[in-house]
C-alpha cells in the first residue's frame, strides 16, 4: 500500500522535475503525494558500487543519488527520505560526520542510515554504529544481500511522520545549529579525549574558523571555553552521584591529573571538589547555588 505524505514545497520542484511523483488532491483540499519508498545513496564513486544502485533501482523503490557529504547533506533535508546509504570514506566530510549532522535535523533524525564501506574492521563497524548507523554493509556483498537489508529497515523505520512540534522545530533549524548542536553531543561523548579544534571540525563537517564562529554568535564562549565549562559540570555531576575518587574523576572528564581538576573546579566554583561533595551529601544549598 503506498504512503500518502504532505508535500515539502521546499523540494517540490526537484520531486516533480522528472515526473515521477502522481499529485492528488485531498478531499481538506490539500495536496498530497502518492509515492513508494525513498531511498538516498551518498558515495563519492558511484562507479563503484554500479552492481547495488541496479539492483536498488530495479526495486518499486525512488532512488536518489548524491555524490559528496556536502550534497547528501542538502538532498536529505531537502527530499527527507525513508531510509539512507552512506559511504564511510568520502573527501572534505565523511560518511561518520554526515551522520550526526542529519541526527540534528528534526525531519530526517530517525530516518535510519545503513553504512556503506570497502573495507570490514571492527573498530570502522563500532564506530559507525555508535553513530547513530542502524546497518553496516560491505560495497561488495551481494545484491541480493543489500535489497534484503533494505527491506528489513523500511519495515522496522517508524514513518508515522512528524508532531507539530517537530515541524515548528525544523522550520526553526538553520545549518549553524545543526553544526553547533553536532559538535556539542560529540564533545560531550568524549569528555575524557584530548581534543583539538581542527579535530573537532573535521568530525561534524566543517572546518575551525567556522566552528569558532558558530560557537561565539550562538553559545558566547570559545569552543574550549564551552568544553572547559561542560567538563566541570560533569565534575560535579559525579561528585554529587558517585562516590568515585578524584583521579578517575578527573579522568573521566579529560583533566590529566586530580591536582588539575581540583585547581580548575576550585577556580571555577569557589571551592574544592571534596568540599562541594561533602555539602552534596549534607544537602547544603552550597551546591544548588553554584
Amino acid at each position: 500500500m503506498l504512503e500518502r505524505k504532505s508535500v515539502n514545497w521546499n523540494a517540490y520542484n526537484l520531486l516533480t522535475a522528472g515526473g515521477c511523483l502522481p499529485i492528488c488532491r485531498t478531499l481538506g483540499g490539500h495536496l498530497s503525494v502518492s509515492v513508494s519508498p525513498h531511498v538516498l545513496v551518498i558515495d563519492d564513486v558511484p562507479e563503484n558500487i554500479r552492481s547495488l544502485l541496479q539492483a536498488l533501482r530495479a526495486q518499486s523503490w525512488r532512488v536518489s543519488l548524491a555524490t559528496s557529504g556536502e550534497q547528501g547533506y542538502q538532498r536529505a533535508q531537502a527530499l527527507e527520505p525513508d531510509l539512507i546509504l552512506l559511504d564511510v570514506r568520502m573527501p572534505d566530510m565523511d560518511g561518520f560526520a554526515l551522520c550526526r549532522l542529519l541526527q540534528e535535523l528534526p525531519r530526517v533524525r530517525n530516518t535510519p542510515v545503513l553504512f556503506l564501506t570497502s573495507a570490514n574492521t571492527p573498530t570502522e563497524r563500532l564506530e559507525g554504529l555508535s553513530h547513530g548507523g542502524v546497518d553496516y554493509i560491505l560495497k561488495t556483498c551481494d545484491p541480493a544481500e543489500l535489497i534484503a537489508r533494505v527491506k528489513i529497515h523500511l519495515r522496522l523505520a517508524d514513518r508515522t511522520g512528524p508532531e507539530l512540534q517537530e515541524e515548528q522545530d525544523a522550520a526553526a533549524v538553520t545549518h549553524d545549529d545543526v553544526v553547533l548542536r553536532a559538535a556539542m553531543r560529540l564533545i560531550t561523548s568524549r569528555l575524557a579525549e584530548p581534543f583539538t579544534l581542527e579535530q573537532i571540525a573535521a568530525d561534524v563537517g566543517t572546518y575551525e574558523k567556522r566552528l569558532s564562529a558558530i560557537f561565539r554568535q550562538r553559545l558566547g564562549t570559545t569552543v574550549f571555553a564551552w568544553i572547559r565549562e561542560e567538563r566541570l559540570r560533569k565534575g560535579r555531576s559525579l561528585l554529587v552521584e558517585t562516590t568515585l575518587g578524584m583521579q578517575d574523576i578527573a579522568e573521566q572528564v579529560g583533566f590529566r591529573s586530580a591536582s588539575n581538576f581540583t585547581t580548575a573546579f576550585r577556580e571555577r566554583v569557589g571551592v574544592t571538589p571534596s568540599q562541594y561533595r561533602q555539602a552534596a551529601r549534607h544537602g547544603s544549598a552550597l551546591t544548588e547555588s553554584l
